[in-house]
């Protein structure tokens, strides 16, 4: 299992984490995704390492900005 910590920009209530979660745990592999509302950090575990590319549309799906990566 591989532990990923990603900065989200733009999330300000429980349906933004609920969002982010939902759209990230879509993504084919990742087992548990942790948001951490007042860091905007979140931590996806997966089974292997994820796409950066994958993680930024989901994150986008969402409505939210995915900071680096």
């Amino acid at each position: 299992m591989v532990s990923t910590t990603y900065q989200v920009q733009g999330m300000t209530c429980g349906h933004c984490v609920n969002a982010v979660s939902t759209e990230i745990g879509a993504i084919e592999g990742v087992s548990d995704v942790q948001v951490d509302l007042a860091t905007g950090q979140v931590i996806v575990t997966s089974d292997q390492p994820l796409s950066g590319d994958a993680v930024r549309a989901a994150v986008d799906e969402a409505g939210y900005e995915l900071v680096g990566a």
